[in-house]
C-alpha cells in the first residue's frame, strides 16, 4: 500500500505565512514600494498632460481662423490674456468675501493657488520665456490648427518658448521710430510750406515790379 502523505493536508492548502523579518517579506516589501511609485508616477503623468492638453486647448481657441501667420508680438498678446484667465474668479473670491457678516475669508485656498499660478508664469514670461504652441512657424500653427484634443498626439505639436524681452524692445524701437518719422514728415510739411510762402512773396514781388513798370 502506498504510504500516507505526511503532514496535515488542510495546513499544505494554506499559505505559507512569510515571516516579517526574512529576505522574502524584504523582497516583497521593496516590489510594494516599487509597484507604488510607478501608480503614483503614471497618476502624476496623467494630471501634467490634463494641465498641458487645457493649456493647448485654450490657446487653439484664441487662433483667427482668417490669421494665417503670427508674429511674436501676436505670441505675446495672447499670452497676455492667457495670464488674465483667472481674473473673473478673482473677482468673484472678492466679491464673496466683501459681503458683509461672513467669518474668515472664503475661498482662501483656491484663492492662493490662483496667485501663485499667476506669479510664477509672469515670472517665466517676463525672464528666460513662457512656453506655447508654436504658432510663429506657419507649418507648426497648421498642426496646431489641425489638432483634435488628443492626448496622445501632444507629441506632434511642436512648442516655443516666448518671452516679453524682446518684446517690449521691438514695441519701443517701433514707438521711436514711429515719433521721428512723424517729427520728420513734419518737418518737411513746414518747409513745403516755407517754400510755398517763398514762391508767393516772389510772385507778388514781381507782380509789384510790374505794376511800377507801367
Amino acid at each position: 500500500m502506498p504510504k500516507a502523505a505526511k503532514g496535515n493536508v488542510k495546513g499544505q492548502s494554506e499559505k505559507k505565512v512569510v515571516h516579517p523579518y526574512s529576505r522574502k517579506a524584504a523582497y516583497l516589501a521593496r516590489a510594494a514600494i516599487k509597484q507604488n511609485r510607478k501608480e503614483r508616477l503614471k497618476v502624476e503623468k496623467a494630471q501634467r498632460l490634463n494641465v498641458i492638453g487645457e493649456k493647448l486647448i485654450w490657446f487653439q481657441s484664441q487662433l483667427d481662423p482668417d490669421k494665417v501667420e503670427y508674429t511674436k508680438q501676436d505670441a505675446c498678446s495672447i499670452i497676455e490674456r492667457y495670464l488674465q484667465r483667472f481674473d473673473s474668479e478673482l473677482e468673484q473670491i472678492e466679491l464673496v468675501n466683501s459681503i458683509k457678516g461672513r467669518q474668515g475669508r472664503q475661498h482662501g485656498s483656491r484663492e492662493a493657488v490662483i496667485k501663485q499660478i499667476i506669479e510664477r508664469e509672469r515670472a517665466q514670461y517676463e525672464g528666460n520665456g513662457f512656453e506655447i504652441p508654436d504658432i510663429i512657424n506657419t507649418k507648426s500653427l497648421k498642426t496646431f490648427r489641425e489638432w483634435d484634443g488628443d492626448l496622445k498626439k501632444l507629441p506632434n505639436i511642436k512648442m516655443r518658448t516666448v518671452s516679453s524681452k524682446g518684446v517690449e524692445n521691438t514695441q519701443k524701437v517701433t514707438q521711436d521710430t514711429r515719433a521721428e518719422n512723424a517729427a520728420d514728415n513734419h518737418a518737411n510739411d513746414d518747409d513745403d510750406d516755407d517754400d510755398i510762402a517763398d514762391d508767393e512773396v516772389i510772385e507778388t514781388e514781381d507782380c509789384k515790379l510790374s505794376d511800377e513798370d507801367l
